[in-house]
């Protein structure tokens, strides 16, 4: 059964928001046979990647940047996955308080290094995520899911 990876890091009720809009996509009663794994960026493993047949990654842009914990998982499984998981399909998600340029530019470069191909549109949210903004992460989290399955 293709597996479906959630890396996220949640610190806020924005990004938890978005969180489990893309959650509530990837696990639509529509989508059979994709298993859904989420982890916190602080404890996503190498193995979870290696396990997983694409992505959905979701970060706050802080100080411009991705979140300390995505970076913190983007270093502990870059070498272990480079060569193994090209190729894979991702998505991403990134929320911050008025700009997310610096996060997106900077998950843009790490998952062009690893070889991953985007399979969906990065929904980047500034302010309080709207009913439209909610949406565009359901589509996500689906859209990565009926992807492993198609």
């Amino acid at each position: 059964m293709p597996t479906l990876l959630i890396v996220h890091h949640t610190p806020s009720p924005n990004c938890q928001a978005m969180f489990e809009a893309v959650l509530s996509g990837a696990t639509a009663p529509e989508i059979e046979g994709v298993r859904v794994v989420r982890r916190a960026a602080l404890d996503a493993t190498a193995s979870d990647v290696l396990a997983a047949d694409g992505y959905v990654l979701g970060t706050p842009a802080n100080l411009g940047y991705l979140s300390g914990a995505l970076k913190h998982f983007f270093d502990q499984v870059y070498y272990p996955c480079l060569d193994t998981t090209a190729g894979r399909p991702f998505g991403s998600y990134v929320h911050g308080g008025n700009d997310v340029t610096g996060a997106a530019r900077a998950l843009e470069s790490i998952t062009t290094g690893l070889g991953w191909r985007r399979a969906a549109e990065a929904v980047e949210v500034t302010g309080e995520p709207g009913k439209a903004d909610l949406e565009a992460c359901w589509e996500l989290g689906a859209t990565l899911a009926a992807g492993l399955v198609a």
